[in-house]
């Protein structure tokens, strides 16, 4: 049986010698027990340490919904190989996930037995405010022929993470896999209308390809004709598929809708074919035909996308190859504002041109920077997958947060967007970013950005410290294992800040102090406060560092006697293992004060006889004059007397 300290939710116990690879949708699952009941229908899917799970999907799902893995509980328990873990709790699926048994589907199995119950299931997420994201069929299961489809959980990653291109609009799919953010409803629709077209096939169209040729035919042939144009197909699955796959995602079926697939096919929204170039424009070796094609090759391919636009090319290609004068007048005065900017620096000004560009030849994509494709609310996630990665991909990462890329990017597309809140968003990430000190910069906006992420600090990583309580259990581990480490690093500052209360804001403001002791105090001082609030058993391993860190403040007292009192005492402390009451007795102002008084007034009185002795010094040769002279008179003033009293008793005999 589990130990108390190693359960989900104080009832979860992950068996982690029943692995249960089939059921985590992609993801490491394992079978879990609710010690309390004894009930072992339940999976643990494992969360990866750079991934994080989905914070507000599993603060608002805290009541189960049928047809859906619901997140029961999530937590930190003993993972695989003896290493640190986290999980998230679901019921066991009811079968094997539908990709692992893939053959054509009929018509009213496909409408009954799936469309209905997993558009149920959406509308029921789109009531909550949220969308599932991980709509796949390695993520779909089903107890047996006859019975509805249930949704897998998509909660352990971030939103569409482990989604195949094939299942994202072209928008999403172009994205970096952490950065496809939760989207809308609409996104799930449209990976719903592509399980429907692989159960209708019996396969996963254009699974054979890579991710990047997907999302490129899609764009050339519209995402309907590239999966289905070919297909024989049911006319009505045909037209509910069309629909679902729609490119603009206000013209695809709700999930009301669509729980009437009758009303969901007669449902046609007519949209204007995109226009057609006569001659393609080539973009580092790929032929674009259309805008949104172009537009895609210059977020692909940045370099050669910018040189397009900056030399005429791209404006020429799109007036008289396209016939949209329209369009390329604003990339005429794109142009234009981009060559009168004075004073701007040439690579971001080249980043933020391309990213206006983009958005302007197609109103549908993804932000887009120096290479770099997401949507805003996959910065977070981006930012943790990156923390691994080439350092050019972080260094670019910076410079979109510190330019407030997501803000100008947004004021680009206000009917498709909420810009002003993307504008609040924009600056405070700049705010965190270019906080000075260890709290501060990107670290701190990694962390605020992640509410679920653990501390990536190298002094926790054999533990998943994902709370505040955990940091200190962490580096008493750590420093325990090498006394010369310290405790705080940037990681841990910044995680602490970021999960922080109100009562720890000064220690943590004072860590960005200019002088490296009120700096190199406030880390003492937020130990201590930390164990004061928040973790009150014995830190033997961190006493003995705070001991040793301290003995220079205690060789300031000048009272000799004091001194080896204090370290006497400091000793004692450190072996009951308690902070606070070393920091206030090698701090402790009033002695500190009574012991300056004192050395004041020795040095006073120090200087007093030194002066004295001076006084002496300097009067010596005088003194000496001045006796030589008394005793030559006294010497001379008894001769006289002695010849007179001789000269007396001659006188007298």
């Amino acid at each position: 049986m589990a130990s108390p300290a190693d359960l989900i939710a104080g009832r979860y116990a992950v068996d982690l010698a029943a692995p249960m690879p089939a059921c985590g949708g992609g993801l490491s699952a394992f079978g879990a027990i609710d010690q309390t009941t004894g009930d072992d229908g339940f999976v643990a899917v494992q969360v990866q340490r750079q991934a994080p799970a989905r914070a507000f999907a599993l603060q608002i799902l805290t009541r189960p919904i049928d047809g859906l893995l619901s997140p029961l509980a999530h937590g930190r328990a003993p993972g695989p190989l003896g290493k640190a873990g986290y999980f998230v709790i679901c019921h066991t699926p009811p079968g094997m996930p539908l990709a692992a048994q893939l053959h054509p589907w009929p018509e009213a199995a496909l409408l009954e037995q799936f469309l209905r119950p997993a558009a149920l299931v959406l509308e029921q997420l789109q009531a909550s405010g949220l969308t599932h994201r991980a709509i796949r069929l390695n993520n779909l299961f089903q107890a047996g022929p006859g019975h509805p489809v249930v949704l897998g959980q998509a909660w352990a990653a971030p939103p569409a993470m482990h989604q195949p291109a094939v299942y994202e609009p072209p928008y999403s799919g172009a994205c970096l896999p952490a950065g496809r953010g939760a989207g809308t409803t609409a996104d799930d629709v449209y990976a719903l209308g592509i399980a429907l077209l692989s159960l209708a096939l019996g396969r996963v169209p254009l699974a054979e390809l890579d991710e990047v040729t997907v999302v490129r035919r899609k764009l050339e042939r519209g995402s309907y004709a590239a999966l289905a144009a070919e297909e024989r197909l049911p006319p009505a699955i045909t037209d509910l598929v069309r629909g679902m796959l729609a490119e603009d995602p206000e013209h695809r079926p709700t999930p009301t809708l669509l729980l009437d697939p009758a009303a969901a096919r007669g449902r046609r929204v007519a949209a204007r074919p995109p226009r057609h170039a006569q001659r393609p424009l080539t973009i580092a070796g790929t032929p674009t035909w259309d805008a949104r094609t172009l537009a895609n090759a210059i977020a692909v391919e940045p370099e050669q996308g910018l040189h397009a636009l900056r030399n005429g090319t791209a404006e020429l290609w799109l007036r008289r190859e396209l016939g949209d004068a329209g369009l390329a007048s604003r990339i005429e005065d794109l142009l234009r504002h981009r060559l009168g900017e004075t004073g701007a620096e040439e690579t971001r000004s080249d980043a933020i041109l391309t990213m206006r560009a983009v958005s302007l030849l197609d109103p549908l994509a993804p932000l887009c920077w120096r290479g770099l494709n997401m949507w805003p609310d996959g910065l977070g996630p981006v930012l943790a997958a990156a923390q691994d990665s080439d350092p050019s991909s972080m260094t670019k990462l910076e410079e979109l947060i510190v330019t407030e890329a997501i803000s100008q990017w947004a004021g680009g597309r206000p009917d498709r967007c909420d810009f002003p809140m993307l504008r609040v968003e924009a600056r405070q990430n700049r705010a965190w970013l270019t906080t000075r000190g260890l709290a501060g910069g990107l670290p701190r906006l990694l962390y605020a950005l992640n509410p679920l992420l653990p501390c990536l600090s190298p002094l926790t990583a054999t533990r998943w410290v994902a709370r505040l309580t955990e940091v200190l259990p962490a580096l008493e581990e750590a420093v325990a294992a090498n006394p010369k480490l310290r405790p705080i690093d940037p990681h841990i500052a910044a995680f602490i800040a970021a999960r922080t209360e109100r009562g720890l804001d000064g220690e943590l403001n004072a860590l960005s102090a200019p002088k490296a002791a009120i700096a190199e105090s406030a880390q003492y001082r937020l130990l201590a406060q930390m164990q004061a609030r928040l973790h009150r058993q014995p830190l033997p391993a961190l006493a003995a560092w705070l001991a040793e860190q301290t003995r220079p403040m205690v060789q300031q007292w000048y009272n000799r006697a004091r001194r080896v009192e204090l370290e006497q005492r400091l000793g004692e402390l450190a072996q009951s293992g308690l902070l606070a009451p070393m920091l206030a007795l090698v701090e402790d102002p009033i002695g500190r004060n009574a012991d300056a008084q004192a050395a004041q007034v020795a040095a006073a009185e120090l200087a007093r006889i030194e002066e004295e002795l001076a006084q002496i010094a300097a009067g010596g040769p005088q003194r000496t004059a001045q006796g030589l002279r008394f005793g030559q008179e006294l010497a001379a003033g008894v001769g006289l007397t002695v010849l007179a009293a001789v000269l007396a008793i001659a006188a007298l005999s």
